[in-house]
């Protein structure tokens, strides 16, 4: 059920606890006349880890950028929590402090040091003191590796430690969720392995994530669930173990055939 406004009209004073972290109700998205998403339903439980696979163009990073409106959806709902984000008394920047997103390239301010980076938005959209920013940052970069880099330029950083800055920045904003779109994607292979550990990891202490992803090995030793996109539609989806090994549906078939 959608949570109704507060009495203060604030609808995010009103989660509800036994709500999937994230609904999807009949999604549909298109570019002019092009539609990327055709009725995509699918609900995703605090704690899960969802890996979204499929080929490029079928339309998964589209729908994890739905999740928190950097594309706003042609119809459908997106629940957070139990909160219609569709909802016009829905305060848009509230709820993405809620969910970190993690992209294919790392979007770190380059005149700006690692550590500057990470006390940014906890400063000026969290409204946290520097000496308080600086101390959750410090804890994030020892989460992912890198206490010791702190006073470098993203420049002087590997695409790997860059990405794990980028994890470690969206960290620090305390989100109850993390949305990944292809982190490794951008990566040479030899660096791929850190940043999947720092994912791994975070599963493990239950962080609750969907993640559009390539990478099989991570989605069958990590998932809760896989999700094969085709088509702007959810073809099969299930155990990654099961689906990974044994795909019921022709196209998830041909997709596995060729990257397995």
């Amino acid at each position: 059920m959608t949570a109704h406004p507060s009495p203060s009209g604030d609808p995010l004073e009103q989660i509800e606890p036994e709500a999937p972290a994230i609904e999807i109700r009949d999604l549909h998205k298109s570019f002019g006349d092009h539609e990327v998403l055709k009725g995509i339903s699918l609900e995703v439980r605090t704690g899960e880890v969802v890996c979204v696979i499929g080929p490029s163009g079928s339309g998964k990073s589209t729908l994890l950028r739905s999740v928190n409106l950097l594309e706003e959806p042609t119809s459908g709902q997106i629940l957070i929590e139990g909160i219609d984000i569709l909802d016009p008394e829905v305060d848009v920047d509230r709820v993405r402090t809620r969910i970190g997103m993690v992209f294919q390239q790392f979007n770190l301010f380059p005149h700006m040091t690692v550590l500057g980076n990470l006390c940014l938005a906890q400063q000026r959209v969290l409204g946290r003191s520097r000496s308080e920013a600086v101390n959750v940052a410090r804890e994030n970069l020892a989460k992912v590796g890198l206490a010791d880099r702190e006073d470098a330029y993203p420049a002087h950083l590997s695409g790997g430690q860059q990405q794990r800055v980028a994890i470690a920045r969206s960290l620090s904003m305390n989100p109850d969720m993390m949305l990944f779109d292809e982190p490794t994607s951008a990566l040479d292979p030899e660096l791929v392995g850190d940043v999947l550990e720092v994912m791994r990891t975070l599963a493990n202490e239950g962080m609750t994530m969907m993640v559009v992803t390539h990478e099989m090995g991570f989605a069958r030793e990590v998932g809760s669930r896989v999700i094969f996109m085709d088509d702007g539609q959810i073809v099969e989806e299930g155990d990654p173990r099961e689906v990974l090994a044994r795909p019921r549906e022709p196209r998830t078939q041909a997709f596995l055939s060729k990257v397995l």
